[in-house]
């Protein structure tokens, strides 16, 4: 996300400024900002599959979710992210399409047809399937968990049930009428907070992640296919929108989640 505001997004800017919206900074540089603007924004979303998929293994399989597990599994998904965004974002410059007209002084995504459901499906249509049926099966666990504590956690009694002090006082008599009581540790509802918390933090998460996107991706994958006269303003404001998630990301990490929080300061306060 850093990245994508330092390395895409001030040439994209120069590129809206323009007139016409032409990119005047020649071929070369065209390539490497179309590079790392694939490169970051797939690895962006990419890392939005990641955590909801540490969410989700945190919640369903906590028993083997061990820190050293979550090591081992977070070190290769942010190897498997790069990799798979590396190689969508470096087709272009091997010849899978090309990205710069120097006629129309165009620089834009390759519209190759086969590179766009490749790229298009890699970078966001995958991704979104994962994040979509993690969260569902989030929320399922979830309701799992804390279904089955109430279930466990109920005791109804008889209907009229004495309790009797034996002591050679007089004699003390408790009444209680049918009830229910329920017996929970601070460890349960620590947990149940938890479980709440990440399905929460998931589904805002996977909801701004789609409403960012979606649009962006969609115009993408029809525009080479059917040759749609999609008006620019409208794709300049769907790229825009897209770059946004960026934005929200740390935002909604940081508020939802003390690790990530003091991880962003240590990255950006220099530790005494």
């Amino acid at each position: 996300d850093v990245l994508v505001a330092a390395l895409v997004m001030p040439l994209s800017l120069v590129k809206e400024l323009s007139a016409g919206r032409r990119w005047r900074l020649g071929r070369e540089l065209c390539l490497v900002w179309v590079c790392f603007d694939v490169l970051c924004c797939t690895a962006s979303i990419w890392n939005v599959t990641a955590i909801a998929l540490d969410r989700y293994w945190s919640i369903a399989r906590q028993p083997q979710y061990t820190l050293l597990a979550r090591r081992r599994i977070s070190n290769a998904m942010i190897a498997l992210t790069w990799l798979l965004s590396a190689a969508i974002s470096l087709a272009p410059l091997l010849g899978w399409g090309e990205t710069y007209s120097p006629e129309q002084q165009r620089c834009q995504l390759s519209q190759d047809p086969s590179y766009t459901i490749v790229s298009t499906g890699g970078a966001f249509y995958l991704p979104l399937c994962v994040v979509l049926f993690v969260y569902w099966k989030i929320y399922k666990a979830s309701k799992l968990h804390m279904g089955g504590r109430r279930r466990n956690a109920v005791l109804p009694l008889p209907e009229a049930a004495q309790v009797k002090e034996a002591s050679q006082e007089p004699q003390m008599v408790f009444t209680a009428r049918r009830a229910a009581i329920t017996f929970q540790t601070d460890g349960e509802t620590w947990r149940e907070q938890k479980e709440k918390k990440a399905a929460l933090m998931v589904g805002i998460l996977i909801g701004v992640f789609v409403l960012c996107w979606i649009p962006f991706f969609i115009t993408e994958l029809i525009s080479p296919l059917c040759s749609c006269n999609i008006p620019p303003v409208w794709k300049s404001i769907f790229l825009w929108l897209g770059y946004s998630n960026s934005f929200f990301n740390p935002l909604i990490y940081t508020a939802f989640n003390k690790n990530y929080n003091n991880a962003f300061k240590n990255l950006f306060v220099k530790q005494r």
